[in-house]
């Protein structure tokens, strides 16, 4: 069950600040100190955003996964530099990110970079979290191997994605255990890609993946997925429809299953009860991909709504997605909504 009936948390992503847009496209005009400070000063950032719209669960905002050394492929042996995107102009879309080229075996002797990350956010955190009568759950997130295996091209050694995953399944393994060992109580696995083509391949062959992933962890902290249909430039790129991802996604050994709704119209809401009955349910309730700055009277309706399918100490509440796609001015107003419209609900029950 939920630690609080109608938790309000967020995905992992949060909008960068103007200068981090700015400092992360000029990374060669900074010292090593000078990175470090930013990286701070941006988690900090991010964190006073989400304490000011007074969440139960934050993070670090994802601020320091920037496009160069510091993102999770930076971390892996074995590739080469992003190639050239097939296009580069036009309307925006996913084949516009490029793929790295597999050239070795797969390795990350350093991890993924998220334990420092989490240690970040723990160091940070600390003199606040010392000071408040409560604070909020920190929560880490971490791309699962199927996921992260997307944007790598095969070769003889690794001839699909399945081989991928194989051999980045161990390097997740590690990363989710030294997460654990350095105190972090609640993680998500993002898997996105598994619920973009869930309609195409087995699911039971997603649940064996992520089941082994996150084996060394189960009942050491509190484990959860984010499933959507992907947001790059506020763009989707599976098959919008849960329906061929369960009853098999059922089986996933975790606690909470995210879901994406508030874009969608609430379409298939009624899969909820069916997770309910087995996990925790975390609503995507905020619609990352319109401006339209909802309500906390549209939240209220919305929780009403998905109480009608599942009870309180089931659900939790969050955005659809990161928050990373939206602008940091919308993204600040969005959450506040949130928090406010859930607490109108609260004090009703």
């Amino acid at each position: 069950m939920q630690p609080r009936p109608l938790r309000t948390t967020v995905i992992g992503s949060y909008p960068f600040p103007s200068w981090l847009e700015f400092a992360s496209q000029n990374l060669g005009q900074f010292g090593r100190d000078d990175i470090a400070e930013i990286q701070d000063d941006a988690v900090v950032c991010a964190v006073n955003d989400q304490l000011a719209a007074g969440l139960d669960v934050i993070t670090d905002g994802e601020q320091t996964r920037l496009d160069f050394n510091l993102s999770f492929y930076g971390y892996i042996e074995g590739i080469e530099l992003e190639a050239a995107p097939p296009r580069r102009f036009g309307p925006p879309a996913h084949d516009q990110r490029g793929k790295h080229p597999v050239t070795g075996e797969l390795r990350a002797p350093r991890g993924l970079g998220v334990v420092e990350e989490f240690k970040r956010l723990q160091r940070l955190t600390a003199h606040a979290k010392a000071a408040a009568a409560s604070f909020p759950t920190l929560k880490a997130s971490v791309p699962g191997p199927y996921t992260l295996s997307g944007r790598l091209l095969p070769n003889a050694q690794y001839p699909d994605r399945a081989a991928l995953t194989e051999a980045l399944l161990p390097i997740v393994r590690a990363e989710l255990s030294a997460l654990v060992a350095a105190g972090c109580t609640e993680i998500t696995v993002d898997e996105p890609s598994m619920s973009c083509y869930a309609h195409r391949e087995d699911p039971s062959k997603f649940v064996d993946v992520f089941n082994r992933t996150v084996e060394p962890v189960v009942g050491k902290c509190r484990l959860s997925t984010h499933l959507c249909f992907g947001n790059y430039k506020a763009r989707a790129v599976g098959l919008r429809r849960y329906a061929p991802m369960f009853p098999a996604f059922l089986d996933f050994t975790l606690d909470e299953i995210h879901v994406e709704m508030a874009s969608r119209e609430f379409s298939e809401l009624s899969i909820i009860a069916q997770i309910a009955k087995r996990r925790d349910v975390a609503v995507g309730i905020i619609d990352v991909k319109s401006y339209y700055i909802e309500t906390p009277e549209d939240i209220a309706a919305r929780v009403r709504q998905c109480l009608e399918h599942a009870p309180a100490d089931r659900l939790s509440f969050a955005p659809d997605c990161g928050l990373s796609q939206t602008a940091r001015w919308a993204a600040k107003r969005k959450l506040a909504a949130m928090v406010a419209g859930v607490e109108l609900v609260r004090k009703s029950l």
